[in-house]
């Protein structure tokens, strides 16, 4: 028998049993899009990342202390870093020019309600502010930035805006309460996407050092290189001086100096880890769908035993009656894998909207992978194919006579 005979006889018998091939066919199902939707979603939380890192620029630089990344006042016996640390890094050969803030969570009051959430303390000068902003992606929808001079006034992220946390509306001119102390608020930033970022609280640097007690501490410095220098370059040597500048041994840096190329690759390295692990417990879903494959397989030699008998009285030969059985199961692999990557990537794109209507577009971004798409759906043919060799060979060595006798 030719290919073409093959595939119609295999696909005329899945056809003829509908329901159990159906059933058969749920194992494999469950395990593709399983493996589809899960990497995919992966990846799309990937591609947002990297789209936000890279929307950062290349010339940027993250310098926060070991051990209190972005939650300085939080643990308080953290390594820390200051206003002395800030003046030595803008001197720093390579540097254009640099900026701090500091971070720590606090009460926030409004319409008689309370909530705690990050409180971010930022530079009000205008060129550090623009530093500030482009890091944090921070775009004002509403009023105006924080400007040299304000004292307790306040920016808010967009979250603040609608009436989900406080029960009501928050707009320029509102009063909040921060620590008990009264702040104007005279901006609402942008949705971001991100709902950390939504949430942010922005106030002066100075007023924040006043109402915190924090003195002349800072949580994170930003820099951004001189145009055309290598920032990886400039990270080490930001890395080496300012180990001389603190004192400290080689090796025993407490700072961490990032780029976001570095950060991203980190991101990606966690995210990879998480996609193994979720593959692998895919793999058991498929691994059960292909013992589904192969005991349908079996059940359909023992139906078919005389019909294996007719076809070699009529002169078919072994290779024939395996091949044909091959044939079908492959087909079961490859139906599953079909349906399965339409409803995984379905899910994923399912999972992608809502998001989007959530927290907006920044958070996930899912992109066709069909170099994954044609992996996973080989793959499943090679389930199918691998789980009905067994079958394929006990029909093969069937003797026709003894097959003609099975009833």
């Amino acid at each position: 028998m030719d290919a073409r005979k093959y595939i119609k006889i295999a696909w005329k018998e899945i056809r003829r049993r509908k329901l159990r091939s159906f059933l058969t066919l749920i194992g494999v199902i469950i395990g593709i899009s399983a493996i589809v939707s899960l990497i995919t979603l992966g990846q799309g939380l990937e591609n947002a990342i990297e789209e936000q890192l890279s929307a950062l620029g290349n010339d940027k630089l993250f310098i926060t202390a070991k051990g209190n990344t972005l939650t300085p006042g939080i643990s308080t016996d953290a390594v820390k870093i200051d206003e002395d640390d800030l003046e030595f890094l803008r001197d720093i050969d390579g540097v254009k020019k640099a900026t701090g803030a500091i971070f720590s969570t606090a009460d926030i009051e409004f319409n008689n309600l309370v909530r705690f959430n990050f409180i971010s303390g930022m530079p009000t000068d205008l060129e550090e502010r623009k530093l500030i902003g482009e890091a944090q992606s921070y775009t004002i929808a509403r009023g105006r930035t924080l400007d040299k001079g304000d004292k307790f006034k306040v920016v808010v992220g967009h979250s603040y805006s609608e009436d989900i946390m406080y029960e009501k509306e928050l707009d320029v001119g509102d009063k909040i309460l921060i620590k008990n102390r009264e702040f104007k608020v005279i901006g609402i930033l942008e949705k971001i996407g991100s709902p950390p970022d939504d949430q942010s609280v922005l106030i002066p640097i100075d007023t924040y050092q006043e109402i915190f007690d924090s003195g002349e501490e800072l949580g994170l410095l930003v820099a951004q290189s001189e145009a055309g220098e290598d920032v990886s370059k400039i990270g080490k040597r930001i890395e080496e001086e300012m180990r001389e500048f603190r004192g400290l041994e080689e090796g025993k840096e407490d700072i961490n100096v990032e780029t976001p190329i570095e950060l991203a690759a980190g991101f990606t390295n966690i995210l990879n880890i998480v996609k193994l692990v979720i593959v692998g417990i895919a793999g058991i879903s498929l691994l059960v769908g292909g013992i589904g494959i192969m005991n349908t397989m079996y059940t359909s030699v023992l139906q078919r035993t005389k019909e294996i008998g007719i076809m070699k009285a009529l002169g078919a030969q072994n290779k024939d009656i395996l091949w044909l059985f091959i044939v079908e199961s492959g087909f079961y692999g490859l139906i599953g894998g079909v349906l399965g990557i339409a409803l995984g990537f379905g899910f994923a794109k399912f999972v992608e909207q809502v998001f989007i209507l959530a927290v907006g577009p920044a958070f996930l971004s899912i992109q066709v992978d069909y170099l994954l798409l044609i992996g996973t759906l080989a793959f499943a043919f090679f389930v199918g194919t691998l789980s009905g060799i067994a079958p394929a060979r006990q029909a093969s060595k069937m003797d026709p006579v003894e097959s003609l006798r099975y009833e």
